[in-house]
């Protein structure tokens, strides 16, 4: 089996210098290079850390090529610019752990911690560290729930959720179905893919049976980006977990070298579809600094999207195509012969905006809204 990249942490010392200094051996995709531990955090590299399972369903897959550079860093990323909060978290959060950027949805920041971590991952800021983002009281964020009557679903995120406990859930839970407005309670999770195993915990079903006895709908939003990711197990758990009631949908990234190709990604939302999870949203990569090199040109994109429609059933085309942009959920629609790229609102913080299709110049190579002139 073909292992992936670790990083390796050796104490050295130069000759009389006190202190020690640190340096740090990374086994890059294109070979290993020795890093300072400034350098390391000035370029904002993510941890490296992969579970044994999805390495060797990765290895296994026929598609290990592609999927190495989900989780196996890449000098790339040093040559990768851009920002740490692409989407403007940091201004919709409103107590500590807890955003709301959209009248109806609650974002909850429950860990800073994955099963496995992704090398385009938005959140990169504060997965795998110690972050002061995690919600650190939950009765307080109840309140402000409970006091905002227009928020009918709350995200549980991170971080994966479901690296806590089943316990840890049901204690967040304790908070969170009382409220009586609240509808559905999302999970945001790629555990499904990483570690799979994770979901016959014996005491999961009794936290999914409080969310129905509640009468909320418990959705769990996975994360495959490519077919080579779904493994038998993971589908296994998901029609169990199906048939007690939860709902399944899945979000997909948009990704350079891994799935920018609309065979790759019908065959993976045709799976999706067959297991019983509806897609839900194809992401336009984020400009994230030391990931942006994941981004595919919005013309691109454009030409994946629409050939990965022409080979899916309408039953099967349940996804939008979606730029999340600091000022809203854009659907990214078409490039029109007048060289405009056409793009509509899904989400804004202005209800009025919402549904409202607006144009901007192509310009080639763009990748984000940001690179398109106004006018």
């Amino acid at each position: 089996m073909k292992r992936s990249p670790t990083i390796q942490i050796h104490a050295t010392e130069a000759a009389g210098a006190v202190p020690r200094l640190h340096n740090v051996v990374v086994k890059f995709i294109e070979g290993p290079r020795a890093l300072t531990e400034v350098e390391l955090q000035a370029n904002s590299m993510t941890r490296h850390h992969v579970t044994d399972f999805y390495r060797e369903q990765i290895s296994n897959s026929g598609y290990y090529e592609q999927l190495k550079y989900i989780v196996e860093p890449s000098l790339e990323e040093f040559e990768s610019p851009g920002c740490l909060d692409t989407s403007g978290e940091h201004d919709n959060t409103v107590l500590p752990g807890l955003q709301h950027k959209y009248a109806q949805t609650g974002l909850l920041l429950v860990t800073d911690r994955c099963a496995s971590y992704c090398r385009f991952c938005f959140r990169k800021r504060m997965v795998g560290k110690d972050s002061d983002e995690i919600a650190p009281d939950f009765a307080r964020l109840a309140q402000y729930i409970g006091g905002h009557p227009e928020m009918t679903n709350v995200l549980l995120s991170g971080g994966d959720p479901f690296v806590l406990s089943s316990a840890k859930l049901d204690n967040i839970l304790d908070h969170l179905l009382p409220i009586p407005h609240l509808q559905s309670i999302r999970f945001g999770t790629k555990m499904i893919a990483f570690q799979p195993k994770r979901f016959e915990d014996p005491a999961l079903p009794a936290v999914f049976q409080r969310i129905r006895e509640a009468r909320k709908t418990a959705v769990i939003v996975t994360h495959f980006d490519h077919i080579g990711e779904i493994s038998v197990d993971a589908e296994r758990n998901i029609r169990l977990l199906s048939a007690q009631g939860v709902q399944f949908l899945n979000q997909s990234v948009l990704l350079a070298k891994v799935n920018d190709d609309p065979e790759i990604l019908a065959a993976t939302f045709a799976k999706c579809h067959q297991m019983g999870v509806h897609p839900y949203y194809l992401f336009q990569g984020r400009p994230v600094k030391g990931a942006s090199h994941f981004q595919v040109p919005l013309r691109r994109g454009l030409e994946i999207a629409r050939g990965t429609n022409q080979r899916l059933s309408g039953l099967q085309k349940t996804y939008k195509y979606i730029m999340s942009h600091y000022t809203g959920k854009i659907e990214i629609l078409d490039l029109g012969a007048d060289g405009r790229v056409y793009m509509r609102y899904h989400q804004n913080k202005t209800p009025e905006t919402i549904g409202k299709i607006f144009s901007r110049p192509y310009v080639e190579g763009a990748c984000w809204l940001d690179d398109l002139p106004k006018g």
